[in-house]
């Protein structure tokens, strides 16, 4: 039986459906459903065993585009699929820790949106700009965030601005400004809570519920060092968070350790870093081993404490 990582593995090589020397919206619709059973891989594999799929999606519907005829709708609507399998294929070079890959695709996706003329997709591409500018250029990541909030509309889907409201909070959070970020976590929380019923949510976004928010309140105020703050909403929400999305259940509980080291519970943060140890180990992706380190590091010095010791000793070997 061939493993998920396998599967993945081989799916850019498994024959596609055949185009048509026309394409129609109907054959677009079967690409968009193609592309969203896709995006499920994100949810259990890691960027490093991913990227090549999303990719190859991208370079196949682009091919589409210059060699197919089609209507204007159609072509709009194969445009816009471009744009949103970019931003999965960079979100999948992000993880995997190919920055330069994941910005490149993350332009091409905000060209591909704009030329569709789909601000939500847009809006998004800014804010996966912001996310990967983050570790070198901060202010040009609040700049490209704070763009992506300004595009919102009375018709921008409710997990659309939830996902773009939440983002901003994140490179607030990381640029040390705690009153930005609460105003971006209300407003977040404000888009969910008075989402209209039955609104249809793009599949892209549509991931985005109390959860997600919870988690990301509580990695905001953990990286402003307000521990009474982060641990309660990370470790309520963390407890419902399944284990079989092992990458992300290990990089939000990277979070947790590091709000326990600030409250200076050092026992609890290395209880619970071992854990992201154990769930990050085998899983392709760069960043919650990144973050592994940057918590153990910070557990060095508490190396008297038995706990500490065992989980250093694990991590190091």
């Amino acid at each position: 039986m061939a493993t998920a990582t396998g599967l993945a593995a081989a799916l850019p090589a498994l024959p596609a459906e055949p185009p048509p020397d026309r394409v129609t919206n109907s054959y677009i619709d079967r690409l968009r459903e193609r592309t969203a059973r896709l995006r499920k891989l994100d949810d259990v594999l890691g960027g490093g065993d991913t990227y090549r799929v999303y990719l190859s999606e991208v370079q196949r519907t682009k091919a589409l585009l210059r060699s197919r005829s089609f209507s204007d709708d159609s072509r709009r609507r194969l445009t816009l699929l471009i744009a949103e399998q970019a931003q999965q294929a960079g979100w999948a070079a992000f993880d995997a820790g190919h920055g330069r890959e994941a910005a490149s695709l993350y332009q091409e996706s905000r060209e591909f949106a704009r030329e569709a003329g789909d601000g939500a997709l847009y809006s998004n591409s800014l804010a996966f700009l912001a996310y990967g500018a983050l570790a070198k250029d901060r202010r040009t990541a609040v700049s490209f965030a704070e763009e992506s909030c300004t595009t919102i509309t009375a018709s921008t889907p409710a997990t659309v601005r939830a996902l773009l409201w939440e983002r901003l909070a994140w490179t607030y959070a990381v640029d040390q400004q705690p009153v930005g970020t609460g105003r971006a976590l209300h407003a977040a929380r404000t888009a969910l809570e008075e989402a209209p019923d039955g609104e249809a949510q793009p599949h892209w976004s549509a991931w985005v519920d109390q959860q997600e928010l919870d988690i990301m309140t509580g990695r905001c105020w953990t990286e402003l060092r307000r521990p009474l703050r982060s641990v309660p909403v990370l470790s309520s929400a963390l407890s419902r968070f399944p284990n079989e999305h092992a990458r992300d259940k290990a990089l939000y509980l990277s979070w947790l350790a590091e709000a326990y080291l600030t409250a200076g519970e050092i026992e609890q943060a290395a209880t619970t870093t071992r854990r992201v140890l154990e769930l990050c180990t085998g899983v392709s992706s760069a960043r919650p081993r990144r973050r592994l380190a940057i918590v153990v590091d910070r557990l060095r010095p508490y190396g008297d404490v038995a706990e500490v010791r065992e989980v250093v000793d694990l991590a190091d070997a």
